[in-house]
């Protein structure tokens, strides 16, 4: 059977980002600053690197900036005209989206990312989906998704993005459990959410970044709460393990938790000093701190 394109993806901002308060007091953690440009325009390019054509974000109260940071500001644009800044009034006029590229829907109740993501199933329809958390700067040469695009389009089923940490450190994630390693893309037994110290069954962690079949909305339908009082996406995935295949992706990258206070400085220092226009200043304003 010939597999459905990866042409929809799913962003749950509707969490209030309490790891990186104050700042997310007022200011959604998808739209804190990474060097120039929110968190989430790192996330939407990778996106739209790996050809999803149609974006669902699953929004919460006092996200409405995230819905306006996609539209026109038209006393902006109109001031960066008048004043021939047109390089910066070009970068803004691309992120915008093309006309039904991008959809809103309002998370009523803050009940996990699985409440999250069943809250977009009459957008998603029945074909499969990709799922990025908002917060994850996936840094590669080649997008994340694509990579995990990639692998859909090679094996099918369902696409779980994954890492390594140390062995010492898989107690604070999601860890994997895998038929056998070898190379990147392996077959999964199992998940693990947050095993204890010397039980994982791999240090291959859950990364922020999935590919899913649309049958997983007929777990979630019913899905009763777990850890949290949340409605866990890992459990339905899990029960939609036992009838559809699932595959680990270690992708090739580095991610930054950008929903962490270090990991959002790690991903200012990183993205800053990657940069060809700001990289020598970043190195020489960081210096002095080191030396």
């Amino acid at each position: 059977m010939t597999k459905s394109k990866v042409r929809k993806a799913v962003l749950p901002v509707a969490g209030l980002g309490t790891r990186v308060l104050p700042g997310t007091k007022v200011v959604p953690k998808e739209l804190l600053n990474v060097v120039d440009r929110p968190i989430l325009s790192y996330v939407v390019a990778e996106a739209r690197a790996a050809g999803i054509e149609h974006f669902v974000f699953v929004t919460g109260r006092a996200k409405g900036s995230i819905e306006d940071y996609f539209d026109h500001q038209v006393e902006l644009e109109a001031q960066l005209r008048a004043k021939n800044k047109t390089a910066i009034l070009d970068e803004l006029l691309a992120e915008l989206p093309k006309p039904g590229e991008m959809s809103f829907i309002r998370q009523m109740q803050p009940l996990g990312l699985g409440h999250a993501v069943y809250a977009a199933r009459d957008i998603i329809g029945d074909e499969p989906f990709a799922v990025l958390l908002p917060d994850m700067v996936m840094d590669s040469e080649v997008s994340a998704l694509k990579q995990a695009i990639d692998a859909y389009d090679q094996v099918g089923g369902n696409i779980i993005v994954v890492e390594q940490v140390p062995h010492d450190q898989t107690h604070q994630y999601g860890v994997v459990a895998l038929e056998s390693q070898n190379g990147r893309l392996n077959k999964m037994t199992g998940m693990v959410e947050k095993p204890a110290k010397g039980t994982a069954p791999s240090n291959l962690i859950v990364s922020g970044r999935y590919i899913l079949q649309p049958e997983i909305f007929d777990y979630l339908a019913t899905q009763e709460k777990g850890a949290g009082n949340e409605i866990q996406l890992t459990n339905s995935m899990f029960k939609l393990m036992q009838d559809q295949s699932f595959h680990a992706l270690e992708y090739d990258g580095v991610t930054y938790d950008c929903g962490d206070k270090i990991g959002l400085l790690r991903a200012n220092v990183a993205m800053a000093l990657k940069r060809a226009d700001l990289g020598d200043a970043a190195r020489a304003a960081l210096s002095p701190f080191f030396n």
